[in-house]
């Protein structure tokens, strides 16, 4: 997690997965995270199938993203539905400014 963090580990990552064959088990898997790195192997990068995600730019567009996740249902099915969504709305707003 947070390649990008560990650029001293990066020689040692690209010779362990230089090192993975087919004796390993079919079903394993390697993930990795990083932010765009110089000192990421190029070796790794063009052997592996990559994923992107792009947060929404804005304060507006990263909070409708968030309530996107939700419906009245789940917003509604609460003891204290006010409080709830007050508190949703104050998580999601602090998490789309940070």
């Amino acid at each position: 997690m947070n390649c990008h963090l560990a650029t001293s580990f990066m020689p040692k990552l690209e010779n362990v997965v230089e090192q993975m064959d087919d004796q390993n088990h079919r079903d394993f898997r390697l993930w990795l995270t990083s932010m765009p790195s110089p000192d990421f192997p190029v070796s790794v990068l063009q052997n592996s199938v990559k994923m992107t995600l792009e947060p929404p730019q804005g304060i507006r567009s990263n909070m409708l993203w968030t309530f996107s996740a939700f419906d009245d249902k789940e917003l509604n099915e609460n003891k204290k539905p006010d409080i709830y969504k007050k508190l949703l709305f104050s998580f999601s707003f602090f998490h789309a400014v940070v």
